[in-house]
């Protein structure tokens, strides 16, 4: 048995990686473990059939990011003439306001399943029906709703999750009213997929029964999915993008996710600039930093035709110090996990805010990733077909000599400012990782007609001509950081962030 720490989002994700730890897994089998359980078990939040991206960093190799991304679907399909087919626009009160579109036609080709197979191949030990088998064993005995998924379902659950019978009845009770918080969840049918998936393999999902299921669904009621898109998913694997700072090499995902950048334009911001701790002028230069480097996402590389070409700019303006300069003016689970071997893994997942669609017989809850506007401002023309959507997701991993580091935070838009102020505290700051993941944090927002300031107690902010607004208490709308760390001289550390129900574990020889 390899030595495995494990965050992850809730104690029942974390006893799953504890029981593949214990039957010989890794980083990375514990990582998939959790990360499927965590797909299933938290409705509302994330569903299987959305997207994932997985960041390895081998013991002996370098860094890769393994891309699950959704895709624009439409592959054998004509696009349909009424542009109001299959979609339905909802605005919910949820962090402040949200505009989403729903339906089956804000519905991507996931690609979540597809990449965690592959990790688990490429890097994994264990077989994939023992990493499936915790998620089985909870959907059919049913699971508690998590208090996370229960906040936001109250906003979520009549515009957007009655939309089928089956996942209406899994989260109501027999007079309509939403669960509370604790209450036994059983999804009809969802156990049965995953059965499928645990004895077939994930192509099950993207060929034969489940497959025609998803196709036929999306298709009878106006959506551009087909079989061939799903047939043809492939996830790929790519060079992660890195960036040292204070001895650590980090490592995250690259481009055509935008997420990455996003992370290390704001990391080489911090890099040259040593703060000992959220002082007045620290806290100015955070605020600096996330307006450019979010102004810059805004108006380059949320509508880029070359993404590449775009994220270079974006990475050369923050290393010569001239991004502020110039700039200044959807729902998420992770799991970090790290092992004795100098194996880590870290999984970042999102079905956007669901489309509500679950097609017949399958349990399964597609996403709306095509809808998903705050992310993809492009909409339902968001590009060619099988083109990647953008995406915010960073799961990261890092070395520091010997010490190894897995941390990744959901979210939607606010991923990689709680995973940039994360890693300031505990790179730069020196903060332990429960304090840094645990500390106050601001985001910035961006796109309306003024930039607004979100911000947790417990920052003493300096004098801003900028609209703040300010939060009674930390909450999940500042994202979720879960942090693993292995350190040969001291052991493992895990951290899972207050601001959601996660879950730890550390698993020793």
């Amino acid at each position: 048995m390899t030595s495995v720490a494990i965050a992850t989002t809730s104690e029942l994700a974390a006893e799953a990686a504890a029981e593949v730890a214990d039957a010989g897994g890794n980083a990375v089998d514990c990582a998939v473990a959790a990360a499927l359980l965590t797909m299933n078990t938290e409705p509302g939040v994330c569903a299987l059939a959305g997207s994932a991206f997985v960041t390895v960093w081998p013991a002996n190799g370098d860094p890769v990011a393994i891309d699950g991304n959704v895709t624009v679907p439409g592959h054998g399909n004509s696009r349909r003439s009424d542009p109001d087919a299959g979609i339905q626009a909802v605005e919910m009160e949820y962090g402040g306001g949200v505009k989403t579109l729903v339906g089956v036609a804000s519905v991507a080709v996931p690609g979540s399943l597809a990449a965690l197979d592959l990790a688990t191949r490429k890097y994994g030990q264990l077989a994939w029906d023992a990493l499936v088998r915790p998620s089985i064993r909870a959907t059919r005995d049913g699971f508690a709703l998590p208090s996370a998924c229960q906040y936001y379902l109250q906003y979520s659950g009549e515009p957007i999750f009655s939309r089928s019978d089956d996942g209406f009845k899994a989260l109501h009770d027999e007079a309509g009213k939403l669960l509370p918080a604790g209450s036994r969840i059983v999804v009809p049918h969802l156990a049965d997929s995953l059965e499928l998936i645990a004895t077939e393999g994930s192509r099950a999902f993207y060929e034969g029964e489940l497959a025609r299921r998803i196709a036929d669904h999306v298709q009878s009621n106006g959506g551009l999915l087909t079989l061939q898109d799903l047939k043809r998913y492939e996830p790929i694997v790519r060079e992660a993008l890195q960036v040292e700072i204070n001895g650590w090499s980090i490592a995250t995902n690259p481009p055509p996710a935008i997420g990455g950048a996003i992370l290390c334009a704001m990391l080489f911001s911090f890099r040259d600039r040593r703060f000992e701790s959220w002082n007045e002028p620290a806290l100015q230069h955070l605020i600096d930093v996330q307006l450019a480097t979010l102004s810059y996402r805004c108006d380059k590389l949320d509508l880029s035709e070359d993404v590449q070409r775009d994220v270079a700019q974006l990475l050369s303006l923050a290393q010569s110090s001239e991004l502020i300069g110039r700039y200044a003016s959807a729902s998420t689970v992770h799991t970090s996990a790290v092992d004795g071997d100098g194996l880590a893994c870290a999984i970042t997942a999102s079905s956007g805010y669901g489309s509500g669609e679950m097609p017949e017989g399958t349990g399964l809850w597609l996403n709306n990733c095509m809808g998903e506007l705050e992310l993809n401002r492009k909409g339902l023309d968001a590009g060619p077909v099988g083109s990647r959507l953008p995406s915010n997701m960073a799961p990261s991993v890092a070395r520091n000599g010997d010490r190894l580091l897995a941390a990744g935070s959901p979210g939607a838009d606010r991923i990689t400012t709680a995973l940039h102020q994360f890693l300031v505290n505990f790179v730069q700051m020196d903060m332990s990782l429960v304090d840094a993941v645990g500390h106050a944090r601001m985001h910035m927002e961006v796109g309306g007609s003024e930039p607004v300031l979100a911000v947790e107690p417990g920052l003493d902010l300096p004098a801003l001509t900028m609209r703040v607004k300010r939060y009674a208490e930390k909450g999940m709308y500042f994202g979720g950081v879960g942090a693993a760390l292995y350190d040969p001289a001291h052991g493992f550390e895990v951290a899972a962030d207050p601001r959601r129900a996660g879950g730890t574990v550390i698993c020793n020889t």
